[in-house]
């Protein structure tokens, strides 16, 4: 047996090696998240139209509940108004039924303020329960 044969069969034993015992996951991770970011990234824009919706159905709330709000979203979705899990979607991660089919950037907003106004009164209970049990 030659020495080239011999690194080959050493390369392809530690290659196979490798990837048996998890060594080759973080390349794969490292593209899933790449995705993953790519991803959230295009899903967190709006059109100027949705933007100006958007912000004149947040207009009444303080500095402090659009705060709150804000690190939810983080939380919650990484921002992305298309993330999915189970039977919640989009930036707060709310229940399909409550977004009645519309799954729109403006609709989610407006539901999850109804939602946690409803459920918790304000943004700051709900960040409160949400850093207590990791669900809002």
């Amino acid at each position: 047996m030659s020495k080239a044969n011999i690194k080959m069969k050493l390369a392809a034993f530690l290659l196979i090696f490798g990837f048996a015992f998890g060594m080759g996951t973080n390349f794969t991770s490292s593209i899933s998240t790449q995705t993953q970011t790519t991803t959230a990234q295009a899903s967190t824009r709006v059109s100027s139209s949705q933007a100006k919706q958007i912000a004149k159905i947040n207009a009444n709330l303080s500095k402090n509940q659009k705060a709150a709000k804000h690190w939810i979203a983080y939380h919650e979705s990484r921002y992305s108004y298309t993330a999915r899990n189970g039977n919640c979607y989009g930036r707060y991660q709310l229940l399909r039924g409550y977004l009645h089919g519309n799954y729109s950037p403006v609709n989610q907003e407006k539901t999850a303020n109804k939602y946690v106004s409803g459920r918790y009164g304000t943004w700051t209970h709900a960040k409160s329960f949400w850093q207590a049990h990791h669900w809002y």
